[in-house]
């Protein structure tokens, strides 16, 4: 019977990410891999980037990434970022030229 190998990355916290190399059936999937680990549930899985679901079927060659929850909005942590920044701090026009009109 054909066997894929396949990759499995998760972060825990940022910062730190654990990996494991496993080798499966033909016709297995992303929840497979995650029970033959023993891993928690994550908020969310992929493949090489591209969201997927847990019955997803397993390649030769996949890099299956589990997902951990947000604990920021981003569109929160860009509005606060800004703040803190200040209006003219920020953006495409920041960084101006001395006695220039506004844009240049």
């Amino acid at each position: 019977m054909a066997k894929v190998q396949v990759q499995v990355w998760r972060s825990v916290q940022p910062g730190h990410v654990q990996t494991a190399d496993l080798t499966l059936p033909a016709c297995a999937t992303v929840a497979d891999a995650i029970a033959l680990l023993g891993w928690p549930e994550t908020a969310g899985c992929g493949i090489w980037g591209r969201a997927c679901t847990l019955d997803t079927v397993l390649t030769s060659g996949d890099r299956v990434e589990l997902y951990r929850a947000l604990t920021v909005d981003p569109k929160v942590a860009r509005r606060e970022r800004f703040a803190q920044q200040g209006a003219r701090g920020a953006g495409l026009f920041s960084a101006r030229r001395p006695h220039s009109k506004a844009g240049y």
